[in-house]
């Protein structure tokens, strides 16, 4: 058997030393941050903003009713369409507004025929007065019968006044069934899109009770958005404050608005809707928990129809905003007695941990903007340090 050579021995010893030396440098040499749970600090944009849950409909819409009774005959349009103002929708079955024109019309006939005979009984009557004025000049006929002729007479002209007011009254109301006539005949008052139809042809409509809706036009563009923030962040909202808002269907993109109002009033509760105002869905009670939510409006142009009615919105007021700045994750500050002030643990690459002071800016509430105590690129640690040990 051979002995190895000196050479080869030495290797041997090398290579059985090296675990040795690399277990005595890990005793000797410091932990790295490696066995903390960090975050780094970093740079991009802020912003400190009120978030809410909307509704989108349009600005500007009318619902058409019928001021006329009866079945409709023709519907014109569908839910979709595109109308223009004066355009033709509704046609209701004039029947019975015709007939009621045409004895309207006889009415007056009948009346003005009876004015034509007492005007002649009223003639009449003048010329028996006039022949009583004269007999009675020359002492040949009694006083009563001059009082019985001067009677009669007025008596004529009393009742023409009363067949001309009783035209006049005719009149009026064959204008009024004229008018009615024509509401059976419905037609666009504002150019939009028809976006309900609540009624069906064949339909038998009394306008006699109350104005029955028949469909509803609206202007898709602007869109309003009607937004409900809590209570809590409501004193946070301002007209005029910038916002945002997003939509399910709509992805990543954005459509920007300012705040155009704030209803002072929120809506009332389901046992108080009966007196008025506001919609039931919107405030909650439950015992003695109760959520206030206040009405925000924003206007948003849709000239491209991207946006839809009942669409829900997430909206973002903009209080406060700051681009390519410092930030740091808020679970790696501690507060102090100072608002602006937080406290934060940066973890040095071997591991020693330093305490520093920070000044910071707005929050979005899971980061902060760091304004002095960090530089980019700092670790921080996150948690107590002895609960991240190795």
């Amino acid at each position: 058997m051979k002995r190895p050579r000196p050479a080869r021995r030495a290797l041997l010893a090398a290579l059985c030393l090296i675990p040795v030396a690399a277990y005595a440098a890990w005793q000797i040499l410091p932990p790295g941050r490696d066995k903390y749970a960090t975050v780094q600090v970093t740079r991009g944009d802020i912003e400190s903003s009120v978030t809410a849950l909307g509704t989108l409909q349009p600005r500007r819409y009318v619902d058409v009713g019928a001021q006329a009774s009866g079945q409709i005959r023709k519907i014109h349009v569908e839910v979709g369409d595109v109308v223009r103002e004066g355009q033709l929708l509704v046609e209701i079955d004039p029947s019975t507004q015709k007939a009621k024109l045409d004895a309207g019309r006889f009415s007056i006939e009948n009346l003005k025929a009876q004015l034509q005979e007492q005007k002649a009984q009223h003639e009449l009557a003048q010329q028996k007065y006039q022949r009583q004025q004269n007999l009675a000049a020359g002492g040949a006929t009694r006083e009563e019968d001059v009082q019985t002729a001067r009677a009669e007479l007025k008596a004529t002209q009393a009742r023409i006044d009363m067949f001309q007011a009783q035209i006049r009254q005719a009149e009026a109301s064959l204008r009024s069934d004229q008018a009615e006539l024509g509401y059976t005949r419905i037609y666009a008052p504002m150019a939009g899109t028809v976006v309900a139809l609540d009624a069906r042809e064949g339909q038998t409509l009394n306008a006699q009770q109350q104005t029955p809706l028949i469909l509803r036009i609206a202007r898709l563009s602007p869109m309003t958005v009607w937004a409900e923030v809590s209570e809590a962040d409501i004193g946070h909202v301002k007209p005029g404050m910038t916002a945002y808002f997003t939509t399910l269907s709509g992805g990543h993109r954005r459509w920007s608005s300012t705040v155009r109002q704030i209803l002072p009033v929120p809506p009332k509760p389901l046992d108080q809707t009966s007196q008025g105002g506001g919609s039931p869905a919107n405030t909650s009670k439950s015992g003695s928990a109760r959520v206030v939510l206040y009405t925000v409006l924003l206007d948003v142009d849709n000239a491209d129809n991207a946006l839809m009615a009942e669409m829900t919105t997430q909206v973002f007021f903009v209080a406060s905003q700051a681009k390519d700045v410092l930030t740091a994750p808020l679970a790696a500050l501690q507060g102090t007695a100072t608002a602006d002030r937080q406290t934060a643990q940066v973890i040095a690459a071997n591991g020693e941990i330093q305490s520093r002071e920070v000044r910071t800016g707005i929050s979005d509430r899971l980061r902060v903007q760091v304004l002095e105590g960090l530089s980019e690129g700092d670790h921080l640690l996150v948690g107590p340090a002895d609960s991240n040990g190795g």
